[in-house]
């Protein structure tokens, strides 16, 4: 692959997407982390909106919200690691550690590794994070039970935020796949 008359080696351009992975799963942290630390302790009047006693959400969804946070942080940390490991094989075999032309293109690392454990890390990495974005949408709806009462009720609000959620996140999702599997398959 060339850009600007350089050629960029296969190894970069994993270890680039490498970088991505673990820079989104930081900031899927975060957020996980400030949505934890946020939390209210159970759904109660103070916490919710929602006005009908029938509509306001279980203490189930409390729990499950607690639960999806830890397994959304669970997959991320996981996708991190493997990504981190990955990338620090890839720099320990790198051949050109020595060269003069240091921060250019030409001296991208060239590392000999197995290109299929490389490829296997990156997509085992990558689903990792697909895993961890599915439990983090299942948190942010079971959020938005607590707040704005839970989905049997037929709240518009409840839907409105909702079905974006619903809809945006799976189809990001499915894209990120397939051109995860393209990539992985060239």
């Amino acid at each position: 692959m060339s850009r600007n008359g350089h050629t960029i080696t296969t190894t970069r351009i994993h270890i680039m997407a490498l970088d991505g992975i673990v820079n989104v799963n930081s900031l899927f942290t975060l957020a996980l982390f400030l949505g934890l630390s946020w939390y209210p302790t159970a759904p109660n009047p103070t916490t919710t909106l929602v006005t009908d006693a029938s509509c306001a959400a279980s203490s189930s969804i409390a729990e499950d919200l607690i639960a999806f946070h830890v397994y959304s942080f669970s997959s991320f940390l996981f996708s991190s690691l493997i990504a981190s490991a990955v990338k620090q094989t890839i720099n320990r075999f790198d051949n050109h550690k020595d060269d003069d032309s240091v921060g250019s293109v030409r001296s991208a690392p060239q590392a000999h590794v197995n290109l299929g454990a490389l490829r296997a890390g990156t997509l085992v990495s990558g689903f990792g994070s697909v895993f961890g974005c599915g439990f983090l949408m299942m948190a942010l709806m079971d959020l938005v039970q607590i707040k704005l009462g839970v989905l049997g009720c037929g709240s518009l609000h409840t839907f409105a935020a909702v079905i974006p959620l619903v809809i945006l996140v799976p189809s990001a999702l499915v894209i990120y796949v397939f051109l995860m599997l393209y990539a992985f398959t060239r």
